[in-house]
């Protein structure tokens, strides 16, 4: 661990947490040295800079939309105010307030797109069904392996996904199995089982995570 290790990491933090005297990990993974830490809390400070920089932005963006915007414009809005808000469950520090700002902006769009689909039921019926996603998603994000993956640039290689699966707890592990379709989670499956046949001495919580991930594997 660092010298001086955050309450509230970063992704690439995380991840070294993840890493750091881990069996399911490489050898020469599992060793991080202090210059990694500070190199990954650097890295994660910076992303934090940027990261409000086009918050700050995207806040204007919004507060300059006019009531009659077109549809394109504020819909594109609002993608980027989700990628935003994702941005922000995987960040260090304490970004609530960023986070309930992003929310109430997405919310007063949705508003106002609804506002333009009264009267049209199938309209109507794809926001609901759009909220509902959204909803499960907001959820998933407060897991921060979830939040981690979801990263433009995840700080995960794929060559790490499945002993970083089978590292979390059993909720956690099932919030992330929502991002996978049934063949890159079956391919998966293969890699951790591999990876445990290889260890002398399984962990007894890895081996129940594997468990959990081949159940969700739908079957052919």
């Amino acid at each position: 661990m660092p010298s001086t290790p955050h309450a509230r990491p970063g992704p690439r933090e995380r991840h070294l947490r993840r890493r750091a005297h881990n069996p399911l990990f490489p050898p020469a993974r599992r060793d991080v040295s202090t210059a990694e830490w500070e190199a990954a809390q650097h890295a994660d400070a910076e992303q934090v800079r940027d990261f409000m920089v086009r918050f700050q932005g995207l806040v204007q963006e919004a507060a300059a939309l006019q009531p009659n915007e077109e549809s394109e414009v504020v819909l594109a809005l609002k993608v980027r105010l989700d990628q935003a808000y994702a941005e922000a469950c995987a960040l260090g520090g304490d970004l609530e307030a960023v986070k309930t700002a992003l929310k109430r902006l997405i919310a007063a769009i949705m508003g106002a797109v609804r506002r333009g689909a009264a009267g049209d039921a199938r309209a109507l019926a794809e926001l609901d069904d759009e909220e509902l996603a959204r909803a499960q998603q907001l959820r998933l994000l407060e897991y921060p392996l979830v939040a981690d993956l979801m990263l433009p640039t995840s700080p995960i290689p794929g060559e790490e996904l499945a002993a970083s699966l089978l590292s979390v707890a059993a909720e956690e592990l099932d919030a992330a199995l929502w991002l996978f379709e049934a063949e890159p989670l079956a391919e998966l499956a293969a890699q951790a089982r591999a990876l445990l046949a290889d260890l002398p001495q399984p962990p007894a919580e890895a081996q129940a995570r594997l468990d959990q991930l081949q159940a969700s594997v739908p079957l052919n």
